[in-house]
């Protein structure tokens, strides 16, 4: 989460080295989280290499939901009642006393869910299928869903928490995602990669744009490997290769994330990725997030494998052995 101890003004020096240094960060936070078209006269500002320049800080908090709610079944987009009603509900979970009963073990001034709805006002992230849901899962990946389930319910050492307990990773997209807190990233270009970092657990894909192939499919990790290219004024980053250990809502190893970064305006890229695991889910889907301009900065995510949640953890679940209670 957003600790206030350690602000990172600078990138470390490796990545430095590989993408150039940081530019400035001008701009403001479009309303309404972000216009969705480019105002009258407004140029597209570009890098010495002639690329649209994504760089900068930007936010992706929302009020919208992954998913869209069944009170909104039929509608791709909210009224004005609706989108009030939305954005109250959103703003009670930053209360302490949460009205929908969540006991949450962080206090309330270290969450920074968003409280607007994205400025399309769609009723869900998700913009493909029509349904604004997320597509129908396989037997295959309902059988990894559950065996993933009872292995984390089954806390019998660190391997058995999941990696963003851990402090290792909360993987690819989910990182892209929006959240109870951490819903930042930033942008880094040079001719030949771009870097985004993401303020949840300081995760950095350097994504080369050299047209390289995806690594061989014995190499994999738990964001997989990224490459990217132009498509005109769009940066397109395919990413593949990832962990049989990764996890996005039930995908795994034969995942396969195509993004998509457009610059819509000065405060707003629109920003998407079309998520597709055969073996997983029974057709490809996609989510639209805006991604809006900031003078805010990136914080350090001050946890680590060792931090004292997994210690006191393991140590009452050994208190619980030593006395014959039940596992909790």
């Amino acid at each position: 989460m957003r600790h206030r101890s350690g602000v990172v003004d600078a990138l470390p020096a490796l990545i430095v080295a590989m993408v150039g240094a940081l530019s400035g960060y001008a701009g403001q936070q479009a309303p309404n989280g972000g216009k969705g078209s480019a105002p009258k006269g407004w140029v597209t500002p570009r890098t010495p290499d002639g690329r649209p320049d994504l760089q900068g800080i930007w936010n992706f908090r929302t009020a919208t939901p992954l998913e869209r709610p069944p009170e909104f079944a039929n509608q791709e987009f909210l009224n004005e009642q609706d989108v009030a009603v939305t954005e109250q509900r959103a703003a009670g979970l930053l209360r302490a006393n949460r009205p929908d009963g969540l006991l949450m073990n962080t206090p309330p001034w270290w969450l920074d869910y968003g409280t607007r709805v994205v400025g399309t006002r769609r009723s869900s992230l998700i913009v493909d299928p029509p349904d604004g849901r997320i597509p129908t899962m396989t037997a295959q990946g309902l059988r990894r869903r559950e065996d993933l389930a009872r292995a984390h319910a089954a806390v019998d050492g660190p391997e058995s928490l999941n990696p963003w307990e851990r402090c290792i990773t909360r993987g690819f997209p989910t990182v892209m995602l929006p959240s109870a807190y951490n819903n930042y990233l930033q942008l880094v270009q040079t001719p030949g990669y771009v870097a985004i970092i993401t303020e949840m657990i300081h995760e950095v894909r350097i994504v080369p744009l050299d047209g390289r192939a995806a690594p061989p499919r014995e190499l994999r990790a738990w964001m997989g490997y990224s490459r990217g290219r132009w498509e005109g004024d769009t940066l397109v980053v395919e990413t593949t290769n990832f962990s049989d250990q990764a996890d996005f809502l039930g995908g795994g190893a034969q995942l396969r994330v195509v993004e998509r970064f457009a610059r819509m305006n000065a405060d707003t890229i629109d920003y998407r990725f079309t998520v597709e695991d055969p073996t997983t889910w029974t057709r490809a889907w996609t989510v639209a997030v805006p991604l809006v301009k900031t003078e805010d900065r990136i914080y350090e995510y001050a946890c680590s494998e060792a931090n004292y949640s997994l210690k006191s953890m393991l140590g009452i679940a050994r208190s619980d052995e030593s006395a014959g209670a039940r596992p909790r």
